[in-house]
């Protein structure tokens, strides 16, 4: 293969990864064209991709960016997904698919400069929280303290509305209200 042709794959990596910062590296040798597009069309619908990849040009292409790290799974056969709303996303997708595809290899994956490696670490990664999840989880740590200590500030002026209340149509009705002995 030429250099000018080396040179355009390189670019077409980087141009395709731009911006990402977390991905996965799969294997899918093995897997038939039919299921593979099943695959690729599934994923595609989750905003999830999936370039394969030559291993040397690959590397050459991550050479400084977040992405450097995968570098170490790049043997043999080697797709790259990445996408979606991030790399824990990914791999729920692609462990979800491959229970039908045991082919698929799952090498490993970075989140934020972390290395999952094989199906262990990616299984690992799966159960993390996205990020919006995570905001969420956040969120709810912070409201549920504010919410109880409106309940409990509420609590006690509840009861006395409830009492001026019965005073109140007692009195509307004309009835006597009794002294509480204490």
């Amino acid at each position: 293969m030429s250099k000018t042709v080396k040179g355009l794959i390189m670019s077409d990596y980087k141009s395709r990864l731009e911006g990402t910062s977390d991905a996965m590296v799969i294997s899918i040798r093995g897997v038939k064209a039919i299921p593979a597009t099943k695959l690729r069309r599934s994923l595609n619908a989750k905003k999830i991709k999936i370039t394969v990849v030559r291993n040397s040009l690959a590397k050459k292409s991550f050479e400084g960016t977040s992405l450097e790290p995968l570098a170490k799974f790049l043997t043999g056969p080697s797709a790259l997904a990445y996408g979606g709303s991030s790399v824990v996303e990914v791999a729920r997708e692609v462990i979800e698919l491959i229970k039908e595809m045991p082919e698929v290899e799952l090498k490993g994956a970075i989140l934020d400069g972390t290395l999952y490696e094989g199906k262990a670490g990616v299984t690992e990664l799966s159960k993390f929280p996205t990020k919006d999840e995570a905001i969420g989880n956040v969120v709810t740590l912070i409201v549920s303290p504010a919410k109880k200590l409106l309940a409990a500030i509420q609590g006690p002026g509840s009861n006395i509305a409830g009492i001026i209340k019965a005073i109140e149509s007692k009195l509307e009705k004309g009835e006597a209200i009794a002294k509480k002995a204490g």
